[in-house]
């Protein structure tokens, strides 16, 4: 149990931490209340996905502009996070830890996001697509990094399994709010999903940030290089992850930048595509994502433990080869049930990168203090990715049309296989090397 020291210059009561001890056991009761934190985020960032591309579709017809649109929004967080994440890492021994950028961020983001479906103009529209994506951004990548404040390092993909497990309900639920709302009602089902986050982060709070002082893990001093023990600024945190060219964190960060990339392209446009090649309504089209999410659901903690038995990287590896054969099974059979099929596929796939990738980048981290700023890199490569790989197979599609969407997707991927098959190589797994 930790326990209060003196307070700081400043008045504010930080954390003392003792010995350092070793904890083989994954705490259940903290992983659930991390898993409802990150769901309740990812319940509106699944619901703008599938739904805002459609939103745009009023005011705009070029499928490469409404990928731009849908991607400069992620772009944001590339100059939020990396500073939100640093300070998260100063306030994480402190009594609230990084709750209240959590709760806070997540109560100002609802309001534009909740007024995306009143806006009457394509000015006004992009000042809710705008603001949301800028609010919630910023406080997206310190909500991931929770869990490493309460699960030790050797269980932490056991943990991000059952926390993706969660994200995939929030798919499912997204999915069922297209289908039985909005064709009803599109103003109701925005207001949905901001007020299941607002409940759900508060019930996690309560739970479980409430006593942070108690539940937070000791610091691991013994992990720290002497070089990197103090940064001043997250720019050094940087710097010092990229410090060369075949540094494996870089590689790491592109490969995360192009799945991404892919992954938030093939959901910003599936509904569009199901739209304009297969026939469907708007809110059938926004379903699509529930066979996958219920294959992910299914699948993804016994992907998170065969990936502690084959190592993080070769697990990642062999996601996108997956995730590469749905996309052409998809593009080969371009029906309703070849589409289904498509879309578990690249699920699967999906899901053996989500479990590892950030924990394969906490690896990297030189100090068990900068792993908010580590996750701010994931999230830094994610959202770069997020900004560009929409507007890029959007443009394809307007070269190409959509019955080539899920080809031209392929082929980017098949870059991303070819990055991991690079890093795989430069920087061995720890538990397999």
């Amino acid at each position: 149990m930790m326990h209060n020291s003196p307070s700081t210059p400043g008045g504010t009561p930080t954390l003392t931490p003792p010995a350092p001890v070793v904890r083989n056991r994954m705490s259940a009761s903290a992983v659930l209340w991390v898993t409802l934190a990150v769901f309740a985020q990812e319940s509106v960032w699944n619901f703008y996905d599938a739904q805002v591309p459609e939103q745009l579709r009023h005011y705009v017809t070029s499928a490469g502009v409404i990928g731009l649109i849908m991607g400069l929004d992620h772009a944001l967080g590339i100059f939020t996070q990396p500073s939100v994440g640093f300070l998260s890492d100063k306030l994480v021994r402190r009594r609230r830890g990084r709750w209240p950028i959590v709760l806070i961020g997540a109560s100002a983001a609802t309001v534009p996001f909740v007024l995306i479906p009143w806006a009457g103009s394509l000015p006004v529209l992009m000042v809710c697509v705008v603001g949301f994506a800028a609010v919630a951004n910023a406080f997206k990548g310190v909500t991931e990094t929770l869990v490493s404040d309460y699960v030790s390092e050797g269980n932490r993909s056991k943990a991000q399994g059952f926390i993706k497990a969660g994200v995939s309900l929030t798919i499912i639920i997204s999915s069922l709010i297209s289908l039985l709302v909005v064709d009803r009602s599109l103003r109701l089902a925005f207001a949905i999903p901001p007020a299941l986050m607002l409940i759900m982060l508060g019930l996690s709070w309560w739970f479980l940030g409430r006593r942070h002082e108690q539940a937070v893990l000791p610091e691991q001093p013994a992990d720290v290089r002497p070089d990197t023990a103090d940064f001043a600024s997250p720019w050094a945190v940087l710097r010092d992850a990229l410090r060369s060219p075949s540094s494996p964190a870089l590689l790491l960060m592109i490969g995360i930048f192009c799945f991404a990339g892919m992954w938030t392209a093939l959901r910003s446009l599936t509904t569009p595509y199901a739209t304009e090649l297969l026939g469907l309504t708007r809110g059938q089209a926004g379903g699509l994502a529930l066979p996958g999410a219920v294959a992910f659901l299914v699948c993804v903690l016994p992907i998170a433990y065969w990936s502690d038995r084959i190592g993080q990287l070769r697990a990642m590896r062999y996601g996108v080869a997956l995730f590469v054969a749905g996309l052409l099974v998809g593009f080969a059979l371009p029906t309703l049930p070849g589409t289904v099929a498509a879309m578990v596929l690249s699920a699967l796939g999906y899901a053996s990168f989500a479990v590892n990738a950030l924990v394969a980048l906490w690896n990297l981290a030189p100090t068990q203090k900068v792993l908010g700023t580590y996750t701010a890199l994931y999230t830094l490569a994610s959202s770069a990715g997020m900004a560009l790989g929409p507007a890029i197979l959007g443009t394809t599609i307007d070269l190409t049309g959509w019955r080539f969407m899920m080809l031209n997707a392929a082929a980017f991927a098949t870059v991303t296989f070819a990055v991991f098959t690079l890093l795989a190589r430069r920087a061995p797994d720890r538990n397999t090397a």
